[in-house]
């Protein structure tokens, strides 16, 4: 026999009031730092924001997004400085997404594949994941420093590969190589550390049975290593493209965008806008803008990839 409509309210009723604590505390954390934020940031793209007390933010619709499409006169050149980072996060999307992976996977293998030193090897290169990004970008200025007697290019210079020493970080496409060359380093001994786990997860039964069908190194590589890797590359693969679609504090501590904003990236352009220009309203468009690439770059990674794993 059912129990009446007032009991099952009234046990409902209690059952949520006991967890109610337990939510709040979550539900305000998200209020107060996520959802909040966001409101405000969307509410700001479509004013003309005035941080000061008191100010009129005005109304302004859609011209902070229109904004982002026009172009601007430096130097007697046109230049849309938005989709000029936009276009260098989509470079380091292509170079250091795929640098650390199969640095990573090959550091990994020769790791997973040594007797003795194991953990000496990962420790040593994964100094460079726990370093802290000043240190390390101090470091990657130092090395490319624009005289003779840098590391980089007295190396070069000396090996007759440079006449006369480079100002790596204020040229566009040095200046990006150099922080491609940064992110791929930092980032590197992370996915090193997430292969050589997925390496232990694979049977060794099954390199004894491919040695036994004589197989070779490379066969085992390609047919049984890379197989069974899949799902930790996939996992990989989605953390590196967002990250490498939101990159900052490289590009903000070695170039700050220089020469031009021409090494700039969507993440440092907004800060710019916001902090040294106080063009708040812009700079809104502009993350709301980059979100939404971001979201469908991922939901289309997460679909494509989730696919491929069916297969």
């Amino acid at each position: 026999m059912k129990k009446p409509l007032s009991s099952r309210f009234s046990k409902g009723l209690k059952q949520w009031l006991s967890v109610l604590p337990f939510l709040a505390v979550g539900m305000t954390l998200f209020i107060v730092f996520v959802l909040y934020p966001q409101v405000k940031n969307i509410y700001i793209a479509f004013t003309n924001y005035n941080i000061m007390p008191g100010s009129e933010n005005k109304f302004v619709g859609i011209s902070n997004f229109a904004n982002m499409f026009k172009e601007v006169t430096v130097k007697g050149s046109d230049a849309n400085f938005f989709w000029i980072a936009f276009r260098n996060n989509v470079l380091a999307v292509l170079v250091t997404v795929p640098g650390q992976l199969v640095l990573g996977l090959i550091v990994a293998v020769f790791i997973h594949n040594l007797k003795v030193g194991r953990n000496v090897y990962k420790v040593l290169l994964y100094i460079a994941v726990i370093c802290d990004w000043v240190v390390f970008c101090n470091i990657i200025d130092y090395i490319f420093q624009p005289d003779e007697g840098s590391l980089v290019n007295y190396c070069l210079i000396s090996l007759g590969l440079l006449k006369e020493p480079v100002a790596w970080l204020q040229n566009t496409w040095t200046g990006n190589l150099v922080i491609w060359i940064c992110s791929i380093w930092k980032g590197f001994g992370w996915v090193m550390i997430i292969y050589t786990a997925g390496l232990q997860g694979i049977p060794t039964d099954q390199y004894e049975a491919a040695t036994m069908d004589g197989a070779n190194a490379l066969d085992k590589f390609f047919h049984i290593t890379l197989p069974g890797l899949k799902g930790t590359t996939v996992y990989l693969l989605i953390n590196l493209i967002n990250g490498a679609m939101n990159i900052f504090i490289q590009v903000f501590l070695l170039t700050q965008g220089k020469p031009l904003g021409t090494t700039d990236v969507v993440m440092d352009y907004i800060y710019r806008r916001a902090f040294n220009y106080f063009d708040f309203g812009y700079a809104a468009a502009c993350g709301i803008v980059m979100g939404m690439i971001v979201f469908i770059v991922s939901m289309c990674l997460k679909k494509f990839l989730r696919y491929g794993q069916d297969d």
